[in-house]
């Protein structure tokens, strides 16, 4: 089996019609009438427009990760968090992650690299999350939040991490997998 052959994959749907149901900044409904290329008809597929996202696994110059605790009112429960945002319009995905970090929890600075794209929810969601991986940075300033925003951060140590993790403190899936991957990449380090 070749994982890597594509010629067997499925189409992409033709939009017949597309109507606009709820439109602010932080929520976007369309509707779209889509035709299946096997003949299938949706008349009703409705889709969440988002702008992308960011979050960033970020880890001071002594190996601790700056993590966030934030009240989540859909779930109405306080847990652990990446600093995480939203891309503004014209900003490229790593500016928005470094302007997130610096802004929510004061630390700047280090290399950065891209870590892992993900999706929240590739049938329903158009946009993606970008996950930043933050090596060596260092406090810069106080947070500058917003008034929207009640974020307290938190220096936490790798073997710390896992624990955190399978005790369910961090409940944000797209939180979650860049934690998880970072904890899975120094554990793979530590072996060697």
């Amino acid at each position: 089996m070749n994982l890597l052959s594509f010629s067997t994959d499925p189409k992409p749907w033709t939009v017949e019609e597309s109507t606009f149901v709820y439109a602010e900044p932080w929520l976007t409904v369309r509707r779209d009438a889509v035709r299946l290329q096997n003949g299938g008809y949706i008349p009703d597929y409705y889709t969440l427009e988002y702008p992308d996202w960011i979050n960033v696994v970020a880890v001071t110059k002594g190996g601790e990760l700056v993590l966030l605790r934030q009240y989540r009112h859909g779930i109405k429960q306080v847990a652990y968090e990446l600093c995480a945002g939203c891309v503004d319009p014209g900003e490229q995905p790593l500016e928005a992650a470094r302007r997130e970090l610096l802004e929510e929890t004061g630390y700047g600075g280090g290399e950065w690299r891209l870590l892992m794209t993900l999706s929240a929810n590739p049938g329903t969601h158009t946009n993606l999350t970008y996950s930043y991986l933050a090596l060596g940075v260092e406090k810069r300033q106080e947070p500058d939040l917003e008034l929207t925003e009640e974020i307290s951060v938190h220096l936490v140590e790798l073997q710390e991490l896992l624990p955190l993790l399978d005790g369910g403190q961090v409940l944000q899936s797209l939180h979650m997998a860049p934690l998880l991957r970072y904890w899975l990449m120094e554990s793979t380090l530590k072996a060697r």
